[in-house]
């Protein structure tokens, strides 16, 4: 098989969807760019504070911009988050309290979530821990949201609704904007005080709106994902309601110093470049998972989404079957990635993780995924779930060499 053929093929076929990437990618830039102009931001926001961070003026003119980019009432965001998950977790805790229930609406959360929720781990200050009790609803038998049990799922002491939006390391669909809007009016008839949160990771940018714009009460992600634009260091964010987000705030910092907390450390700079910048990543990484999923659905692996689908999030997942593929498809790519190519990933454990996880990932920004990286636990079915692309001509590089390693589907 002649891989560049194969590719040339694909790109052919996919030059009408890269176009309408790049209209898309137009449209949030213009969003971008008008929050930018809305708020004044000049050379003078990128200067920096130490110590306890009071008074800095780029943080909170990049809080008022990112919320008006999510179309939100307030944001923070904080070099202090470690992660998305960290984000997260303390947006559940600044919102939930003893007695209440977290309802997730979309089968189980991400790996990570487990040990904040306490479905694994025991005695670490877990919402269980706090007398905070879990339910989950099942995804339909098709892989997608069970509506019918959506229509009746809110009970007294249901809360929070927690809804991700990516499939995380499952194999069902990613949300669209659409569906959370479904599903936050579904909720919200049942209860209209319930708070409908998102976990919007690997989503921004996605389509020309954010959940907040569509009824979401907070949403939470990562820096280091999409809306850092591959350049920002470390952090993550929170966007919504203001009391909801200031909640979280207090939880990252303290009761009483919420978001007013948090020295920049001269990062602002990157902050407002790195959410200039991306639009443009997020479509290139979208052009990457179409040209990912045209090319192995042709070598007859199941893909998802398929390879003319509407991207929901920056993620592509290719089932290979068998452990050994799937760790060749991931030293590949590490192969061609722009740091530690030399390094040769073999599955280990992570934390945060319930399965050995086999991962490549050469990014300038460790563990950000954004430059074209490749990771799945090692469990049945062996799903690699691709991420990022600075630029999809760098995946095309890659595909090229995955294909000659993996070869067709036996």
């Amino acid at each position: 098989m002649n891989s560049l053929d194969e590719l040339r093929k694909a790109e052919e076929a996919l030059l009408p969807i890269f176009y309408g990437i790049d209209a898309l990618v137009k449209q949030n830039l213009q969003r971008v760019l008008q929050a930018f102009r809305n708020h004044r931001v000049g050379v003078h926001h990128f200067a920096g504070v130490t110590g306890y961070g009071h008074n800095d003026l780029g943080r909170e003119t990049l809080d008022r911009v990112f919320a008006e980019v999510m179309g939100a009432e307030a944001a923070a965001v904080r070099v202090q988050f470690v992660s998305g998950t960290h984000a997260i977790a303390c947006a559940l805790f600044g919102v939930l309290r003893p007695g209440d229930e977290m309802l997730a609406v979309v089968g189980p959360p991400y790996d990570t979530l487990e040990e904040v929720i306490g479905l694994r781990g025991r005695n670490q200050g877990s919402l269980m821990d706090f007398g905070i009790t879990y339910r989950q609803l099942p995804l339909s038998s098709e892989g997608g949201v069970n509506w019918d049990a959506l229509s009746t799922a809110v009970s007294a002491r249901t809360r929070l609704a927690f809804i991700q939006r990516s499939c995380g390391y499952s194999w069902r669909q990613s949300l669209s904007i659409s569906d959370i809007e479904k599903i936050v009016k579904i909720l919200k008839q049942q209860n209209p005080e319930i708070i409908c949160f998102v976990d919007n990771c690997y989503g921004e940018f996605i389509e020309n709106r954010e959940p907040p714009a569509v009824g979401a009460d907070l949403i939470a992600g990562s820096l280091i994902k999409n809306p850092g634009g591959t350049i920002v260091p470390a952090g993550g964010y929170v966007a919504g309601r203001a009391d909801l987000v200031e909640a979280a705030t207090c939880r990252l910092t303290a009761p009483g110093i919420g978001s007013s907390g948090g020295a920049t450390f001269d990062q602002n700079r990157l902050l407002f470049q790195g959410l200039f910048l991306a639009p443009q990543m997020v479509g290139e990484a979208m052009k990457g998972n179409h040209l990912t999923a045209y090319v192995f659905d042709k070598l007859g692996y199941p893909v998802n989404p398929a390879p003319l689908a509407e991207r929901r999030d920056v993620i592509q997942a290719i089932q290979f079957g068998k452990p050994e593929k799937l760790i060749a498809f991931c030293r590949v790519i590490q192969q061609h990635s722009p740091i530690g190519s030399y390094l040769e990933p073999v599955p280990a454990p992570m934390p945060g993780y319930e399965s050995h996880l086999v991962m490549a990932g050469g990014t300038f920004i460790d563990g950000s995924t954004s430059e074209f990286s490749a990771d799945g636990p090692l469990r049945e079915p062996y799903i690699a779930f691709c991420q990022g692309g600075t630029h999809w001509t760098h995946v095309a590089l890659a595909l090229a060499a995955a294909i000659e390693a993996i070869g067709p589907a036996d």
